[in-house]
């Protein structure tokens, strides 16, 4: 994807050939800054304040942590301890554990001087994966939206709601949720989308906002409140939202206020699709509600909020009583039977255990 005419990816190689770049999403939308990552301490860290999220990008970039640990101890007891603790940064999205579990199984088996150059190809390898993937995701999910352009009159626009941010930002490149409806856009569909904030953190405001704008797809921020309103007077046609997590019965993990999005697009008849790449299928769980772990993550990320003044400081402030405490889960699940369909790599299917073992037979 390009800001302001310039090609990224979220997650890079530097020119000195091994330590790792990536965009501080805590900055945007006020500032560009790059990181630039020497070791997997700063991976971690990394992961843990946001300053990397989305569920495929934190499995990338988690590669990369393995490879930077491996060039300084390449032993086989290195390569486990930073597997578990990279591992540990992020409880929900099961990417991470997808990414570090594959690389272990590449790495293990090779001679401790062989590892560093074969992390580096493999999480390269990764991030390919993901890019293709998410390109594919986009192909899937275009003739949704073309299909309900086609019930439209000439001109009229096709509206979106999307929850969070699952765009490049997200992932690699391209986007999971945001990969329809960036193709759309450039097939010159009349495709608007609107973008719930997102508290508490405000990933749709700050972050799926920019994305949106950067390139050129016309929006509109809403309120998290205000989507069940906008379903109810006819101005969402389809909702898109990513995942964290999908369990074998399709039951889908995502950003907190998900499910709220999922229960008023099922009482107004809208589809709500969840755009799922590979390595977010967990077919380990079953039972979502039950069996996935949801991250709690501190309180002043309820109770504060950081913006940008009039005359052009960024400033924090506190939006809570004091005196009050907060509760923070980050996620919600979205049970299987809220969820019209998934749209994967391989194509779309129901959000049911004999949908994903008909795209993917060979996970068991």
């Amino acid at each position: 994807m390009k800001i302001d005419g310039k090609p990224y990816r979220s997650v890079w190689v530097d020119e000195d050939g091994w330590t790792v770049r990536i965009f501080d999403q805590t900055k945007l939308p006020w500032s560009l800054d790059i990181l630039r990552l020497t070791d997997e301490e700063q991976v971690a860290h990394a992961i843990r304040t946001m300053q990397v999220r989305g569920a495929p990008l934190i499995g990338a970039v988690a590669a990369y942590g393995v490879a930077l640990a491996l060039r300084r101890d390449p032993s086989t007891a290195n390569l486990e301890r930073v597997v578990e603790m990279l591992g540990r940064t992020r409880p929900t999205a099961i990417n991470l554990r997808w990414a570090l579990e594959r690389m272990r199984a590449a790495l293990h088996n090779l001679a401790p001087g062989d590892r560093v150059a074969a992390a580096y190809a493999e999480a390269a390898a990764i991030c390919e994966d993901d890019v293709e993937t998410c390109r594919r995701i986009g192909e899937h999910g275009l003739p949704l939206l073309r299909e309900i352009a086609a019930r439209k009159g000439p001109g009229e626009r096709v509206n979106v709601l999307t929850h969070c941010n699952a765009g490049w930002l997200a992932t690699v490149d391209y986007g999971t949720a945001l990969s329809p409806i960036f193709q759309a856009h450039d097939a010159g569909l009349p495709v608007h989308v609107w973008v719930d904030e997102t508290r508490p953190r405000n990933q749709g405001a700050a972050l799926t906002a920019w994305e949106l704008g950067k390139h050129g797809v016309p929006h509109t921020v809403v309120a998290d409140n205000a989507g069940g309103h906008l379903m109810q007077h006819g101005q969402v046609d389809i909702c898109i939202v990513g995942t964290d997590r999908v369990t074998r019965q399709g039951d889908v993990a995502n950003k907190i206020g998900t499910y709220l999005k999922a229960l008023a697009a099922r009482d107004n008849g809208i589809p709500f699709w969840v755009a799922l790449p590979h390595s977010t299928l967990d077919m380990r769980v079953r039972d979502g509600v039950a069996e996935i772990p949801i991250e709690e993550r501190a309180e002043a990320e309820v109770t504060e909020l950081t913006g940008r003044t009039a005359d052009g400081r960024l400033e924090t402030v506190r939006v809570v009583a004091e005196g009050s405490p907060a509760a923070n889960p980050a996620f919600d699940v979205t049970p299987a039977r809220l969820v019209t369909g998934l749209i994967t790599e391989r194509g779309r299917c129901e959000a049911s255990e004999a949908g994903l073992r008909k795209l993917y037979p060979e996970k068991g």
